[in-house]
C-alpha cells in the first residue's frame, strides 16, 4: 500500500478521535516531529502535547513583523511548558533585498505572497526538511474557501524532502473556534491578549486587524485581498498540487 493510501486510511480511522488521541498517535509514531506554534489553536496543541510527553519539539516563525503581544506569548509558552521551543528566522539577505527594492510595505500594492515567501515559507521549508512529521492547528472552519477539506493526517508533498514522505497532522481539523476557546478557558491556557481586542486571527502586525461583529475570523488577515487568497503558503491545498 502506498504512503498516500496509508494516510487516507489512517485519516478515516482518526476522524472520530479527539485531538488528544490524534496528538498521542502522532507523537508515539514519529520521533522526528514538531508542533508549529503561532496562534490560539497552536498553544492548545502545545498544552495537550505537554501532557502527553515532556520535551515535545515546538517551533515558531519570527518574521520580524510580529506584534509585541505575540512575542510575549511565545515567551510565556517557553516558561510554562516543558517543551523544546525553537524560534526560526528568515534569511537576512533576502529580507534586506526585498526591502531595498520594494520598501517595507510592498504587499499592499502587489500581493503578500512574496513577503510571506521570504519571511515565513522559506524558513519553514528549511525546518521541515529536518523532520519526518509536523503538527499544525488548522481547522476546517477557519477559512471555508481554502481549508474546508483539511484532513486529520495528510501526506505533505510540498515541503517533503525529494523522494521522501513528510506527514502533516491537523488534530484540530474538526474542532470549531468555540471548542478551541472552551479548552483555553477550562485549562487556563495562555493566549495572545490581542484576541480580547477583536483580533480573531493574528499574523504579522501590518497584515492583521480586528474584525467587526459578524465578520469571519480570517477577514482580518490581508483584508485588502480576495478571500480566496488569504493564505501565506504555509498551508497549501495539497490535493490540487
Amino acid at each position: 500500500m502506498s504512503e498516500t493510501l496509508n494516510h487516507v486510511d489512517i485519516n478515516h480511522k482518526l476522524q472520530e478521535s479527539s485531538p488528544q488521541e490524534i496528538l498521542e498517535y502522532a507523537i508515539s509514531t514519529y520521533d522526528s516531529i514538531a508542533i508549529s506554534f503561532s496562534g490560539a489553536e497552536d498553544i492548545v496543541l502545545v498544552d495537550m502535547a505537554s501532557k502527553i510527553k515532556a520535551g515535545v519539539r515546538v517551533f515558531c516563525l519570527d518574521t520580524g513583523r510580529l506584534h509585541g503581544e505575540t512575542y510575549q506569548l511565545i515567551e510565556k509558552a517557553r516558561q510554562q511548558y516543558d517543551i523544546q521551543l525553537e524560534v526560526l528566522f528568515p534569511d537576512a539577505n533576502a529580507v534586506q533585498k526585498l526591502v531595498a527594492e520594494k520598501g517595507l510595505y510592498s504587499f499592499y500594492t502587489d500581493n503578500h505572497q512574496e513577503c510571506c515567501g521570504i519571511r515565513k515559507v522559506a524558513p519553514l521549508r528549511k525546518k521541515l526538511l529536518t523532520l519526518d512529521a509536523w503538527v499544525t492547528g488548522q481547522r476546517k472552519d477557519q477559512n471555508p474557501g481554502t481549508r474546508a477539506e483539511i484532513p486529520v493526517i495528510q501526506n505533505d508533498r510540498i515541503f517533503a524532502r525529494p523522494g521522501e514522505t513528510l506527514t502533516k497532522f491537523n488534530p484540530l481539523a474538526n474542532w470549531s473556534s468555540t471548542e478551541v476557546w472552551q479548552y483555553i478557558r477550562k485549562n487556563n491556557v495562555p493566549y495572545n491578549p490581542l484576541h480580547d481586542q477583536g483580533f480573531l486571527s493574528i499574523g504579522c502586525e501590518p497584515c492583521t486587524k480586528p474584525v467587526g461583529p459578524g465578520q469571519h475570523e480570517r477577514e482580518g488577515r490581508w483584508w485588502w485581498e480576495e478571500a480566496t487568497k488569504k493564505e501565506c503558503g504555509l498551508h497549501v491545498d495539497h490535493s490540487k498540487k
